[in-house]
């Protein structure tokens, strides 16, 4: 049987989050054994420190939400936010220049995040699917390999729409059997989540990760 909240990344990324909400989010993270806690850089080495001794990672994110930073300013994040705890990044491609097919500027801006991460944390490379057509979406997929990412992921879940199950089956297809693919965006119940993982799903980003393992009915606020 699947462990469920193995695959789920704990999340909270939104601009008003407080210290408070972070110590809860890790204290839930710890509970219920979560693969890891997803913060906003400021809030990495509070979740450092709160998860010390356990198995629950360090995620954040990189170029977020826009991804339309410098690669040298994402492999700066990147760096730095290793340094101060994160053990995952998830990192979003260059959108306009994958819409340019300018393919070879957005390799080089997921390897520039793949290169300041190796052998220190794990890579997911978000797409943003609600903004793309499915080739560009194939297309992306096939350029975050090439750069090396350990993982292909959805959304950041502050666009014009999250995860859907079509889009991870592409995904799947697109990337093999060995890398990963995270699916995030309005992951609600866990209905939601058997979907995306019938689809190809190895992770799940979500803010509703208590009420999925729980049963519980997600705040319908959630965002992730």
């Amino acid at each position: 049987m699947t462990n469920i909240a193995k695959m789920i990344d704990h999340t909270a990324l939104k601009p008003e989050t407080t210290k408070e909400m972070i110590l809860k989010l890790t204290a839930e993270a710890k509970q219920f054994g979560f693969a890891s806690v997803c913060v906003n850089p400021t809030w990495i080495e509070l979740a450092h420190e709160q998860l010390a001794g356990t198995d629950v990672d360090v995620c954040t994110v990189i170029g977020f939400p826009l991804g339309a930073n410098t690669s040298e300013t994402k492999a700066f994040e990147a760096t730095d936010a290793i340094q101060k705890g994160a053990t995952e990044v998830d990192m979003v491609i260059n959108i306009g220049a994958l819409k340019d097919k300018n393919d070879a500027l957005v390799e080089a801006d997921i390897k520039a995040v793949v290169d300041a991460a190796k052998g220190k944390a794990l890579v997911k490379v978000i797409i943003e699917t609600c903004l793309l057509t499915d080739e560009e979406k194939e297309r992306a997929c096939r350029l975050a390999v090439a750069a090396g990412t350990d993982f292909v992921k959805t959304s950041t879940g502050f666009s014009t729409g999250g995860a859907t199950a079509e889009d991870i089956a592409l995904m799947r297809r697109t990337v093999g059997p060995d890398i990963g693919v995270k699916a995030s965006g309005g992951i609600r119940t866990k209905e939601d989540v058997d979907k995306m993982i019938e689809a190809g799903a190895t992770r799940i980003g979500a803010s509703a990760g208590v009420s999925i393992v729980s049963g519980n009915e997600a705040n319908p606020k959630d965002n992730y």
